[in-house]
């Protein structure tokens, strides 16, 4: 019997609150170059979109996933929450962004240099903030997606670091541990924790802030999902986290992956999915994104559904 405590692969998907819908789709499929690789509704509120942006065929730790809240005030940013997400792109990149970005209108920060690597940051287009970030290590599980507009040279090549925001770290740093994740570097009150090696999502950064707490709105990451390759995988972690305390609820069937959700100390809301079924599981991956996709108790209400949800294009 294999005695080793099992260890995520990574980060799966991420999912914030976003505002508009058509222009949340124009933001991260036409501005930033992502495949929209599902579009669906939320399981809890089926009047609300959910969509799925990733790359060519929404490899686990490309899919950025948002719900389109249309009237949903601004978040405020603090500790208890994502601070910012983060994508890889090419060495090389970012000047190139600086011009896509300026001639859409978008504004950017430089982010400067960190643990070695230039960084871009700008804020989507409904308050969430968002870093480019360039960086020579495998990406060779992504496949990037240039139908939309992005070239190869500036294509995003999954996650990079998401910056995980608390008032004190140890609490939460412990629990990332649980997960397979360690301390690979620090500078400031910013530390560096990874897992594995190579891949997209192999990384986050945990970063240590007093100031007032986050409140959720648009811009908001709602939760952060790691990845597990299967089911047995992810129900060893269910019973690892109860044994460490935390509240973790029963396996939810996405259509997509499974997923269990727990929240961790600095009050992020974690999630833990699987990398299967997957997104061609419903349509090929030439398709993906172009029709409206209903998890399967909302689909006897599709024509009602489909009144209520605004138009896309």
């Amino acid at each position: 019997m294999n005695s080793n405590p099992p260890a995520v692969t990574g980060l799966h998907h991420i999912t914030a609150i976003a505002g508009e819908a058509r222009r949340n789709l124009a933001f991260y499929r036409d501005t930033l170059g992502l495949r929209l690789v599902k579009r669906t509704v939320n399981f809890d509120d089926p009047t609300t979109y959910h969509l799925y942006f990733a790359d060519r065929t929404g490899t686990p730790g490309t899919a950025f996933t948002t719900f389109p809240w249309g009237d949903a005030p601004r978040g405020q940013r603090g500790p208890g929450e994502v601070g910012a997400v983060a994508y890889a792109v090419p060495p090389g990149a970012l000047p190139g962004w600086h011009e896509r970005l300026a001639a859409r209108g978008v504004a950017v920060r430089e982010g400067g240099s960190r643990f070695g690597e230039p960084v871009l940051a700008l804020d989507d287009e409904g308050g969430g903030s968002v870093e480019l970030i360039e960086s020579a290590r495998g990406r060779a599980e992504v496949t990037p997606w240039e139908g939309d507009g992005a070239p190869a040279a500036l294509a995003l090549r999954g996650f990079h670091a998401p910056t995980l925001v608390v008032t004190r770290a140890g609490p939460t740093q412990h629990v990332l541990a649980l997960l397979g994740f360690g301390e690979r570097g620090a500078t400031g009150n910013r530390r560096r924790l990874a897992v594995g090696a190579g891949g997209p999502g192999r990384e986050v950064d945990l970063v240590e802030d007093g100031a007032g707490r986050a409140r959720q709105g648009s811009g908001s990451v709602h939760h952060l999902a790691f990845r597990v390759p299967d089911d047995a995988t992810q129900l060893a972690f269910r019973r690892v986290l109860a044994d460490a305390g935390l509240a973790v609820t029963e396996v939810r069937d996405r259509s997509y992956f499974r997923s269990i959700y727990f929240r961790e100390p600095g009050g992020i809301l974690f999630e833990i999915a699987t990398d299967g079924p997957g997104f061609t599981v419903d349509e090929p991956e030439s398709e993906l994104g172009r029709a409206l996709k209903l998890p399967p108790q909302y689909e006897a209400h599709r024509a009602q559904i489909e009144r209520a949800l605004p138009a896309l294009e």
